[in-house]
């Protein structure tokens, strides 16, 4: 029975610290990504996946019955939260006028790819 506490410890402690590592990833891409949606995408996981598996391995250290009841509850509560709070600062961004930025990514061989349309796109020819 030792061995099965031992275990259950290292698999709690490790899914914790693995959790942890996830939410420090997710905070670096919110200050790394180039616009307000894909900083929303970053936040939006890392605060699901991040607390589930913080909210797993807790689960796991602490005694089976109430607390493993909380703990469902307080992750059913973020799952229920998190993507809809996303999805409503994304509609929010949208409405204010905050487009998607497509094609801001650099192709090879290629100084720098924009958004903006071409400057010919919007001349008419003589």
């Amino acid at each position: 029975m030792a061995r099965m506490a031992d275990a259950l410890f290292w698999i709690g402690g490790g899914l914790i610290v693995a959790g942890a590592m996830l939410s420090v990833l997710g905070a670096a891409g919110v200050l790394r990504f180039p616009d307000v949606y894909t900083r929303i995408h970053a936040a939006s996981l890392t605060d699901t996946g991040g607390a589930t598996l913080m909210l797993l391995g807790m689960g796991l250290l602490g005694p089976f019955g109430l607390i493993t009841l909380k703990l469902l509850l307080v992750w059913a509560f973020i799952m229920l939260t998190s993507p809809a709070a996303a999805n409503a600062l994304a509609n929010a961004a949208f409405g204010s006028g905050h487009r998607p930025r497509i094609g801001n990514f650099q192709i090879m061989g290629e100084d720098k790819a924009t958004d903006a349309a071409p400057e010919s796109a919007g001349k008419e020819r003589a």
